[in-house]
């Protein structure tokens, strides 16, 4: 990071060495919501947040924390502080610049943040520097202040709004289900997102088996339950042969999983479901998705949450570059809310890394229209 114009006053990355002073200085400047020593040095030892720091002679005059979704064009600023005795010099300006920089530096397409309703500086702050409100959340601070919502876009792109309602998955094994919910609600097909029918989704559409734990949901379960409520599905899958078997040791759980495959293949033949194209490439998705599909794709979580098991996410927006998500898991240890999750940004390239899971590879595709 480079210095500042200003000789006493220098701009740069935070280490751990810092933590001291980053205390002392949320203390100063919050009397609730603060975020802990050990939180603190969690951000500051990992590869998906960034804080930096303004120091003067003194020692530290202000930070800004961001957070970065891996594999997405989108960062979320998650904090902002300056020193009392600073406030009024443009230091908060100066950082809020310092953060958009090492954002777009990153090939992050839009900023986000979470400011209260009541501090009317910090929104003028955003306002000026051309952030935009997109949404308010009651009760999100512990005092009860609501929260405004507000985004920037970094890029000379627009970014489309999302038209379909989000939902976050609500147990680790119902990623599919959760984005199938979501297409059914934008086409018409249910009316209200829960759990209840969360879990009714996955109980259709189960392989039954994964290496451990519940059993994930397949592509032709999920289009065989989307065109039973009137949709019509497609399959796009290669191979084409079984799914997620690869960690499956066990020879009596291999059978099942087979054969319950095999049943919804037939059943979606049945249904007329077609399954003999291709998984699309992120720029051919994007037509589809332009001309009013969406789709559920099977991506590995190793770029996105560094894990390495399967999750489904709902591709439901584009623009000539990107592909925007909807991913249904909140990740980043409770910090992330379904702003960090919804309408995400995806280069095309970043996209079509992703969407493949397992060795050798599979590509898993479920394409969604109104019948």
């Amino acid at each position: 990071m480079t210095s500042s114009t200003a000789p006493d006053l220098d701009m740069r990355l935070a280490g751990t060495s810092d933590l001291p002073e980053l205390l002392r200085l949320e203390n100063a400047c919050f009397s609730g919501d603060r975020i802990s020593r050990r939180s603190f040095r969690r951000f500051l030892e990992s590869a998906g947040a960034s804080c930096l720091v303004a120091e003067g002679e003194g020692g530290l005059l202000g930070y800004a924390l961001l957070l970065f979704r891996s594999g997405t064009a989108m960062a979320r600023l998650y904090s902002l502080a300056v020193d009392p005795a600073a406030r009024g010099s443009g230091l908060s300006r100066r950082l809020l610049a310092a953060a958009e920089a090492d954002a777009f530096a990153r090939e992050r397409v839009l900023l986000r943040l979470e400011v209260r309703e009541d501090n009317a500086p910090a929104r003028a702050l955003y306002e000026r520097a051309g952030y935009r409100r997109y949404g308010r959340v009651a009760d999100y601070y512990e005092d009860g202040t609501a929260a405004i919502r507000m985004e920037k876009l970094l890029h000379d792109e627009a970014a489309p709004p999302s038209a379909v309602a989000y939902h976050s998955q609500t147990s680790d094994f119902t990623c599919g289900p959760a984005c199938l919910m979501m297409a059914l609600k934008h086409f018409g097909a249910v009316d209200t997102l829960d759990e209840r029918l969360e879990l009714r989704l996955w109980r259709e559409t189960t392989t039954i088996y994964l290496a451990s734990g519940h059993g994930g949901c397949g592509p032709f379960g999920m289009a065989v339950a989307a065109a039973r409520r009137g949709l019509e599905a497609e399959v796009r899958l290669a191979p084409g042969g079984h799914l997620f078997l690869s960690s499956v040791r066990d020879p009596d759980k291999r059978r099942v999983m087979e054969i319950v495959q095999d049943d919804y293949r037939s059943e979606a033949a049945g249904l007329g479901i077609d399954s003999s194209g291709e998984p699309l490439s992120a720029a051919d998705l994007a037509g589809a998705v332009a001309e009013g599909a969406l789709a559920i794709v099977l991506i590995s979580e190793y770029r996105m949450l560094g894990r390495r098991g399967p999750h489904w996410v709902l591709v439901q927006g584009q623009d000539p570059r990107h592909l925007f998500i909807h991913d249904p898991w909140l990740g980043y240890e409770g910090y992330e809310t379904p702003q960090d999750a919804a309408n995400l940004p995806i280069p095309f390239a970043e996209f079509d890394r992703m969407a493949r899971w397992g060795k050798p590879p599979v590509r898993a595709q479920i394409l969604l229209k109104k019948a």
